[in-house]
């Protein structure tokens, strides 16, 4: 298993090599802006109609959106140690929200930066990680583990809390552009983690009235249920995340929220570039924009993120460096969570250690990233292990796949205990997943040569796990 574990490795440094920008001798810094729960199309620039969010487009048209952006477990505090271990939560340990206990052993992304290069590395904002966050080698640190939008409870670096007045939001990134401002001969790494677009979607008072009048269009998946959910299995039709069940969820009117929230997000996300700007610091500095998983806006009358559907998977993906993109656009190629920390790593010219499961989006910046070939040819992982869970999400992993000779792209579920249900979606012929395919005999090929290639992938990054 360790010889797998290193071969897998060793593929890693092998796409690591490939495309290599010439770097100036000067490292860049950083700024890694995360969101909680923004799906992949809560962003005017990936088409939202009704969301306009011009200072991240601005990032996008100065760089690259992955149009392919996905988590590989939809939970917060497993994706967010996966951004900064570059590893599965089957390998890190951290496999639920709660009692998060972050791998002793295992050097976080700022803690690489500051020992081998000697950066400056800072935290603000949501957590989500409790404690043993705040005890990593930090330069300053300023953050919250609650999901409070209004008066949050700050624990700083000297590790007193602080009881602030305002939006929390607003009060973070005031904070990181105070940091971001001090004078330093080193180059910096600031990761700014937003709270919205997370329940319960309180606004800024600027926003009061924002999309009051906005129509809520309801997704084409949302009265399934009326239908009694054809072709899906008991996992997914027993979960406890329905619109009209909940208090404060009682109708689509939440979306209008979800995007206010964002509304904020965006603007802050503009002083911290506006800031860059001034300190001409700007185009030395890579910015990555993305969340820490997605979530259903009424598909299905769902709400809330962990299943492997699209709409809980696909999350936003932006980074902008212009000394190693030297041409703006898109990108197809999937892009997952555990990519950042090693993309992060090559960037910053460390050498990304066997230890690191993801794959340096590097060679995806070049002009001609369409000829780099086989990228995740075998598809990826997906993984979530939290149940029991307040959505009552069963235990299940899958494999998203690309096309091949048998179709697709494909996307195979297995909810893993007892009793053991699947489910099979041709991405291509039903991209809105509602015709469960497992079980027709048909596409049996398909389910087994699916079945074989999860179990590859999980030997390849070390899965024991039950």
């Amino acid at each position: 298993m360790a010889r797998r574990c290193l071969r897998y490795a060793a593929m890693g440094m092998v796409w690591c090599c490939l495309a290599l920008p010439a770097f100036s001798a000067e490292l860049p810094s950083f700024v890694i802006f995360l969101t909680d729960d923004q799906r992949w199309d809560a962003l005017s620039c990936a088409g939202n109609k009704i969301l306009q969010t011009p200072h991240i487009d601005k990032i996008a048209r100065e760089g690259l959106l992955f149009k392919n952006a996905f988590v590989t477990t939809s939970l917060s505090a497993p994706s967010r140690v996966t951004i900064l271990t570059g590893q599965y939560s089957h390998t890190h340990g951290v496999k639920e929200n709660q009692n998060v206990k972050l791998p002793a052993a295992t050097l976080l992304l700022p803690e690489f930066l500051k020992e081998k290069k000697g950066y400056e590395v800072a935290f603000c904002g949501k957590s989500k990680l409790g404690p043993d966050l705040a005890k990593r080698k930090w330069d300053y640190f300023f953050a919250y583990d609650s999901d409070d939008y209004l008066n949050p409870t700050i624990f700083a670096s000297d590790g007193k809390p602080q009881s602030l007045s305002g939006y929390v939001d607003d009060i973070v990134t005031q904070h990181a552009i105070e940091w971001l401002k001090k004078k330093r001969d080193k180059p910096f790494c600031l990761f700014l983690w937003f709270n919205a677009p997370h329940r319960p979607w309180i606004r800024a008072r600027r926003h009061h009235d924002l999309f009051a009048n906005v129509p809520i269009t309801k997704p084409a998946t949302y009265d399934d249920d009326q239908k009694n959910y054809p072709g899906k299995p008991k996992a997914f039709t027993n979960a406890k995340n329905r619109v009209g069940e909940f208090a404060d969820v009682r109708s689509l009117d939440f979306i209008r929220d979800y995007y206010a929230t964002l509304v904020a997000v965006d603007e802050n996300v503009g002083k911290v570039y506006a800031v860059l700007q001034a300190m001409n610091k700007l185009d030395n500095t890579v910015i990555i924009f993305t969340s820490d998983n997605g979530y259903f806006l009424g598909e299905w009358r769902m709400f809330g993120n962990s299943f492997m559907h699209e709409p809980s998977i696909r999350v936003p993906l932006v980074i902008r460096y212009p000394k190693a993109i030297p041409k703006p656009g898109t990108r197809d190629s999937a892009a997952l969570n555990v990519d950042i920390a090693p993309t992060v790593l090559q960037l910053a010219e460390i050498p990304i250690p066997k230890e690191i499961q993801g794959l340096s989006l590097v060679p995806l910046f070049a002009p001609d990233a369409a000829a780099v070939k086989d990228w995740r040819k075998e598809g990826w992982l997906y993984e979530y292990f939290e149940n029991p869970g307040p959505q009552n999400v069963r235990k299940h992993r899958g494999i998203r796949t690309p096309k091949s000779p048998l179709g697709g792209p494909f996307k195979f579920i297995h909810y893993f205990e007892a009793p053991e249900e699947f489910e099979l979606y041709d991405l291509e012929k039903d991209p809105l997943e509602r015709n469960n395919l497992y079980g027709n005999p048909m596409y049996q090929k398909v389910v087994d040569h699916m079945k074989l290639t999860m179990e590859k992938l999980r030997t390849q990054t070390g899965d024991n796990s039950k």
